[in-house]
């Protein structure tokens, strides 16, 4: 509570004061395209949340909140002219926004698309293809569901925790020091994901269903869209694009795998909605320049991140991107805060916080370069 209130009265005084503009315009933000996005979007933030990953979620009184703020400031185009005014290279007259939607979620078709159709905003939904039209769910959602249970037990402690590690062969020691210092699963989560590739990480997620058990109903909340309805979306004028074939952190996995799951993405969205998609999310904004050179090499042209670091050759596929969630911006009574929205938009707030990823390989081979120069 108290972080919230100082948070909501610095960001009222910058706000006030203009320097939240100044910085932009220092920045080079206020220059910048303005790319949000977001995953989920629900009708009750609170009930979600029990069950949820919290950061994923925004309802939607708090989307349109956020909407309206950008209206007023910004001009919203689709991913495509996006993408045609960074070609260019032209300043636009009045700041232009971009809405995105990674995953793929079923509630960004029932709730998030009424309110866009309503508003006339156009937006582009990153779908993770091999998930999209089944009954399976993302990998994040159903391990951080099984360590929120698992957490629970009184008997699943860091020994326990180690001993499952040891006896999958995954090297134990850190991550059950980790369980040791964290309560929250998505903190569990997240030291997780830093450690382990995906072949590793579904082994866990195996492993914990012998012990926790799920209702198939508890799953419902976190289905993707049906190819039905990523085909309702391109109709109503929504871009589609990919988030990978698995949603695999590319940054942990091997170079075939990765070009698996960027190539495989282009050519199933290809094969299910007639699409050859040009923009590309990085799951959890996680890219080296190995990464890119592949997203190029797999023709995409426009690849969007979630932090401030580019790729000098290939900067027009690492746009950088602000992601948004339900208390991304409110006061400490949550209500939506416009000083802070302010503060968020402006990079401000980038100051408290660093982007915690390594793009370790900077050096991108001349033959990897996408057509002409990408300019940001």
């Amino acid at each position: 509570m108290f972080r919230a209130l100082l948070k909501a009265t610095l960001a009222r005084g910058l706000s006030a004061t203009g320097v939240d503009r100044a910085y932009s315009r220092l920045s080079g933000a206020a220059g910048r395209p303005l790319v949000i996005g977001y995953h989920r979007v629900v009708e009750d933030f609170a009930a979600a949340a029990r069950e949820s990953i919290p950061a994923m979620l925004t309802s939607i009184r708090m989307l349109e909140a956020h909407l309206d703020w950008i209206g007023r400031r910004y001009r919203f185009v689709s991913l495509d002219e996006l993408g045609a005014i960074l070609d260019s290279g032209i300043k636009p007259r009045k700041p232009v926004a971009a809405i995105t939607f990674d995953d793929g979620y079923r509630d960004v078709y029932y709730h998030a698309l009424p309110l866009l159709r309503r508003k006339g905003i156009p937006a582009g939904v990153f779908l993770v293809t091999e998930l999209t039209g089944t009954t399976r769910i993302p990998l994040h959602d159903h391990l951080y569901l099984l360590l929120q249970r698992a957490g629970r037990l009184p008997s699943f402690g860091p020994a326990e925790v180690g001993r499952m590690l040891r006896r999958l062969d995954i090297p134990a020691r850190d991550l059950a020091r980790s369980w040791t210092r964290a309560k929250d699963p998505f903190v569990r989560l997240g030291a997780l994901y830093d450690a382990l590739p995906q072949d590793d990480l579904l082994r866990l997620v195996a492993a914990l269903q012998e012990r926790v058990e799920v209702d198939e109903s508890e799953l419902e909340p976190f289905r993707l869209l049906t190819w039905e309805m990523a085909r309702a979306l391109l109709e109503a004028g929504i871009a589609v694009g990919s988030h990978t074939r698995t949603h695999s952190l590319l940054t942990h996995e091997h170079p075939a795998h990765v070009l698996d799951e960027l190539d495989g993405s282009r050519r199933e969205l290809r094969e299910h909605l007639g699409i050859e998609a040009r923009h590309l999310a990085y799951p959890a904004g996680c890219f080296t320049s190995s990464v890119v050179s592949a997203a190029a090499s797999a023709g995409y042209r426009y690849g969007y991140v979630t932090c401030q670091h580019h790729d000098p050759v290939l900067p027009l596929l690492t746009i950088p991107r602000r992601l948004l969630w339900e208390h991304a911006c409110v006061d400490a009574r949550g209500r939506f805060s416009p000083s802070i929205m302010s503060c968020q938009v402006s990079s401000l707030l980038d100051l408290t916080r660093r982007c915690g990823m390594e793009h370790a390989d900077l050096a991108v081979p001349s033959t990897a370069r996408a057509p002409e120069a990408q300019t940001l």
